[in-house]
C-alpha cells in the first residue's frame, strides 16, 4: 500500500454566512422563510462556507454553456492551486509526477482539468490523466483507494490525487421544493489535493492499510443527478441519518474487524460530515469509545459539505496533529454507497 505525502487545500475567493444564504433564499422566495424551515436551515451545523460567485449570481438564470464556463474557470484555477501546494509539501516537481487523477461531480470537461494542467504547470508529457466523475460525496476516499491502486503499480509511482466540486453551480432558485432549499442550505465549493507514492523507503510517511466498500440495492433515489433543462438537479429522497444507524453501521463493524481493529484502537476519525444531523449519528456510532469528531465538525462549520474534497480538508486538519493511532476514513455517496478506509499513522506499519 502507498504513503501519504501531502494534502492541501483551495477555497473560491467568495464567502458567505449561513444567515447571508436565508436572506439570500428568503430574496429569491420573495418572502420570508417558513419559521419551521428557517430552523431547519440554520441547525445545519454550518456557520461559513466558499462559493465560486457573489451570492447575487445565483439569483440569476444561468444556461449549461455558462455554468460550464464557470466551472473551467474556477475550477481550473482551484485545481492548480491545491495542486501546486500539495507538491510544494511533499517536496516534489511536476515532472516527478506519473499519473494524475481527477475526482469531480459537479461538472465535466473535454480535455479533462488534468489535461489542460500539463503544460500550464510543466507535468511530463507522458503523465497518465484519469478524470473520474460520478462518486459524488463518496469521491475523497474512492479516489484515494484509485490513487494508492496507481501508486502500488509499475514497481511504485508518485500519484497526484485532485477532488473538486462547484457544488453552488446546481442551485437552482427556480424550484422552491424544501429539497433544493436544503441543498442551497448545505452545499459549498473546494478544492482538494493529495499526493501518494508508492515509491521509495516506507514509515517515514503515514501509509494506507486498506480500504473498503458497498454499494446497497434500491437506493438510487437517495442520492445523486438528474439532468435538468440548465444543469444538474440533485436527488436527495431519503433520511440519510437514519441510513448511518441501520446500515451503515453493520458495515463499519464488519470491515473493523476484518481489519483486526477495535473502536477503541482508532485515533479520531476522518469522516464527510454530509450535514448536522449526519455528524450526530456518526458521533453516536463512535461512542462512548471516541469522545466525537472535532475535525469532522469544524470542517463542516467552516467549509460546508463541498462533497468529494471534505473528507481531505478533515484529514488534512487530523494529520496536522501527528496522531498516534490509525485513522478511519468514512463516506457516504450515490449509489448508495459507502466507502471505508485506513490511514496509519507513521511508524505503524
Amino acid at each position: 500500500m502507498s504513503q501519504l505525502k501531502s494534502i492541501a487545500t483551495a477555497l473560491p475567493d467568495h464567502k458567505i454566512s449561513q444567515e447571508d444564504v436565508l436572506a439570500v433564499l428568503a430574496k429569491a422566495r420573495g418572502a420570508a422563510l417558513p419559521a419551521r424551515l428557517k430552523q431547519i436551515l440554520g441547525n445545519s451545523g454550518i456557520d461559513h462556507r466558499y462559493i465560486a460567485r457573489e451570492p447575487d449570481y445565483y439569483l440569476e438564470q444561468r444556461s449549461w454553456s455558462e455554468r460550464a464556463q464557470i466551472y473551467d474557470e474556477v475550477g481550473r484555477t482551484l485545481s492548480q492551486r491545491a495542486s501546486t501546494a500539495v507538491l510544494a509539501k511533499a517536496d516534489l516537481q511536476p515532472a516527478d509526477i506519473d499519473a494524475i487523477v481527477m475526482i469531480s461531480t459537479t461538472g465535466t470537461m473535454t480535455p479533462s482539468i488534468p489535461s489542460r494542467l500539463i503544460e500550464a504547470m510543466g507535468f511530463r508529457q507522458s503523465v497518465q490523466t484519469v478524470p473520474v466523475f460520478g462518486y459524488g460525496c463518496a469521491g475523497g476516499i474512492l479516489g484515494l483507494r484509485l490513487a494508492n491502486d496507481l501508486a502500488d503499480a509499475n514497481g511504485g509511482q508518485n500519484v497526484l490525487l485532485i477532488s473538486l466540486e462547484l457544488c453552488s453551480l446546481s442551485y437552482d432558485y427556480s424550484q422552491f421544493d424544501k429539497k433544493n432549499m436544503i441543498a442551497t442550505a448545505l452545499f459549498a465549493d473546494g478544492c482538494a489535493a493529495a499526493l501518494l507514492s508508492g515509491k521509495g523507503e516506507q514509515g517515514d510517511r503515514p501509509s494506507f492499510r486498506a480500504f473498503g466498500q458497498k454499494t446497497w440495492p434500491d437506493t438510487r433515489d437517495m442520492m445523486g443527478w438528474d439532468i435538468g433543462d440548465t444543469g444538474f438537479d440533485l436527488v436527495l429522497a431519503r433520511d440519510i441519518p437514519t441510513f448511518v444507524t441501520k446500515d451503515f453501521t453493520p458495515f463499519c463493524d464488519a470491515f473493523l474487524n476484518d481489519q483486526g481493529l477495535e473502536k477503541s484502537d482508532l485515533g479520531e476519525p476522518a469522516c464527510h460530515p454530509g450535514g448536522g444531523r449526519v455528524v450526530e449519528a456518526l458521533e453516536d456510532y463512535f461512542a462512548p469509545e471516541l469522545a466525537g469528531i472535532p475535525a469532522t465538525r469544524d470542517v463542516l462549520k467552516h467549509h460546508g459539505n463541498m462533497s468529494s474534497p471534505t473528507v481531505l480538508f478533515v484529514l488534512e486538519k487530523i494529520l496536522r496533529g501527528n496522531p498516534k493511532k490509525p485513522i478511519l476514513l468514512t463516506a457516504l455517496g450515490p449509489g448508495f454507497t459507502s466507502v471505508l478506509g485506513i490511514l496509519d499513522p507513521v511508524g505503524e506499519n
